[in-house]
């Protein structure tokens, strides 16, 4: 393993830390999605269904259980827990409309036209999007608090480092995916804007205006398509 991938998988558990302390401590889920939590436990049990049939590292299984079990506890938190303060007002993004578009793409476009290569096709595919709902909610009311931006930015480090691993990779393992890369590029973009705020500004972070448009026409065109 190299230190870009050990760093951004270091960097995505702490994404997923920082949100649930967040939820706990405050015994609030205001302003975090339940959507977007939705769709990252849905691609962490797609993509995660050869813990059933094989084994790679201690590490690597103990990454994969942690994540599905933080993903699923999310879940729990926003929708049993403390769901009177869930924003399910603001929280209104149309996830099937990413969900329908990415399973019939992962038909098409996958390594080997198998169940689990499907599944772990669309954990990538959508994971590329995921985080579409939470910044729709944050453009809707207007700004992020601060804990919120550090779960975003934790979540978009993650990505970037995940690509400098794919190009470690490439030169010194000859190994190559076109697919997870030009996810992983897609995801990437979503949060260049989001970055660049979070770096000036540093407290409470309002969504810049390419996310909120982005995420509008996203929501509107698919009402038009579907």
């Amino acid at each position: 393993m190299n230190i870009f991938r050990l760093a951004g998988d270091l960097s995505h558990l702490a994404a997923i830390i920082i949100l649930l302390l967040k939820i706990w401590k405050t015994r609030s889920c205001a302003g975090i999605s339940g959507k977007s939590q939705i769709l990252f436990a849905l691609v962490f049990t797609t993509r995660y269904l050869d813990l059933l049939t094989s084994f790679i590292s201690l590490y690597n299984t103990c990454m994969k259980i942690i994540y599905i079990g933080c993903a699923y506890a999310t879940v729990h938190l926003i929708y049993m827990k403390f769901k009177a303060t869930y924003d399910g007002n603001h929280d209104t993004f149309r996830i099937e409309f990413l969900i329908v578009p990415v399973g019939g793409l992962s038909f098409l476009v996958n390594h080997d036209f198998s169940p689990l290569e499907i599944l772990w096709t669309f954990s990538i595919y959508l994971e590329s999007v995921a985080i579409l709902p939470q910044l729709f909610l944050i453009s809707k009311t207007g700004e992020a608090e601060t804990i919120t931006t550090h779960y975003l930015f934790c979540l978009g480090v993650y990505r970037a480092l995940y690509l400098f691993n794919w190009i470690w990779r490439f030169y010194f393992e000859g190994f190559f995916d076109m697919i997870a890369i030009v996810a992983g590029v897609v995801q990437t973009i979503l949060y260049c804007d989001f970055f660049y705020l979070y770096v000036t500004k540093g407290e409470k972070v309002a969504i810049p205006s390419v996310f909120c448009h982005y995420c509008f026409y996203l929501t509107f065109k698919g009402s038009r398509v579907l």
